[in-house]
């Protein structure tokens, strides 16, 4: 056993189990995926709540299922339907690499979940949390499932002084949770650790009179739980500054244009948009150029309408918003299409480009309206 794990054995398991199991047994939240044990959904629920909040997902999470409600389903979806379903939730490679699972569990395994770790950890976009989420929650094995969420209690717990971004890190709360694991009910164990890093254990000003498991954990005792766990900051955002233009021809549709099928939001539509550097920020004529030489579109820039900044793990969008009239016919490809208002709600853009489709409504409403 490693030195950060030195209070471990000091530890009951078996009243540690009860008490957490009891307390999330009579506290834990209605929510949809816990209705049954379906691994599908569990798998659905889990891939949505990576870096998303609970309450935004489950009218995600109810729509989804409702639209797409086995594996089957999701697997013979076209992607654009499955990406305009996800719309909004952000980090659209984690429906993407699920849809790509789910074909491989519908074509190897028959349409039924594996339920054995070395199976279901080669499914793409399927990392150690996940594998340890759907064996315990609805196969109701033992595994560990460590996120965030865990690793901040169980630092507590522990009193742990190691740095939870490093990856390294993982396999340290890894090994305390199959030490503490109940064999008995693992669902309801992994669960309970996560309802109380949701509810109780919170990352600023833990409700420690409130939580069950106080008499077990190290940081209370020792006065420390508000300055674990422990957690370097991660590298500031690069600022990219665009130039996004709603460009309509003369019966009022649309250009948009659909990125590449790698990299960031693959496979999203957004409205024509090019890099700028500062000094062009304003410069009709230069942003012009640009969307004649990118996209092949000759437009005539009117003026700014609005600014958005988007915010990424690992960048930071400055966007500003430009109207436009289409100077000329363009080449309707598979990336490149002039759509009416109605037909642009068919397809899915990413949250930035959403916000730009709100003001586009606003102006085409005010236009219907004048008529």
């Amino acid at each position: 056993m490693t030195d950060s794990l030195k209070n471990l054995a000091s530890i009951d398991k078996d009243a540690f189990s009860h008490d957490l199991i009891s307390w999330f047994t009579e506290e834990q939240r209605e929510l949809p995926w816990r209705k049954d044990q379906d691994p599908y959904k569990v798998w659905v629920s889990e891939i949505m709540l990576q870096q998303t909040r609970v309450d935004t997902v489950i009218p995600y999470f109810n729509r989804f299922i409702e639209q797409f409600p086995t594996i089957q389903d999701l697997a013979q979806a076209e992607e654009e339907k499955v990406l305009k379903a996800w719309e909004g939730l952000g980090y659209y490679s984690r429906v993407r690499n699920l849809q790509s699972a789910v074909r491989e569990v519908h074509e190897k395994y028959g349409g039924t979940v594996p339920a054995t770790k070395e199976a279901i950890s080669t499914l793409k976009g399927v990392g150690p949390y996940t594998v340890g989420a759907i064996l315990s929650i609805a196969y109701g094995i033992p595994e560990p499932a460590v996120d965030g969420n865990v690793m901040r209690v169980i630092s507590r717990i522990l009193s742990i002084w190691d740095d939870i971004a490093k990856a390294s890190t993982r396999k340290i709360f890894e090994e305390a949770i199959r030490t503490l694991i109940s064999e008995e009910n693992p669902s309801y164990f992994n669960q309970a650790l996560m309802e109380l890093g949701a509810l109780i254990c919170t990352p600023t000003s833990p409700s420690c009179l409130l939580c069950p498991v106080r008499e077990h954990c190290h940081g209370f005792h020792e006065g420390v739980e508000n300055e674990l766990p422990i957690k370097t900051k991660a590298k500031k955002q690069r600022l990219v500054h665009l130039a996004a233009v709603i460009i309509r021809d003369d019966e009022g549709n649309t250009v948009i244009h659909k990125r590449p099928s790698e990299g960031l939001l693959a496979n999203m539509w957004e409205f024509p948009n090019v890099e700028i550097s500062l000094p062009f920020y304003r410069d009709k004529g230069y942003i012009e150029s640009l969307l004649l030489e990118q996209f092949g579109i000759k437009v005539k820039m009117a003026q700014a309408i609005s600014r958005i900044e988007h915010v990424f793990s690992h960048l930071k969008w400055d966007i500003q918003v430009f109207e436009g009239k289409l100077q000329g016919p363009i080449e309707e490809v598979e990336d490149l299409r002039l759509v009416s208002p109605i037909e642009i709600d068919e397809f899915p853009f990413p949250v930035s480009h959403q916000k730009i489709i709100q003001h586009y409504k606003k102006v085409e409403g005010d236009v219907t309206h004048d008529e």
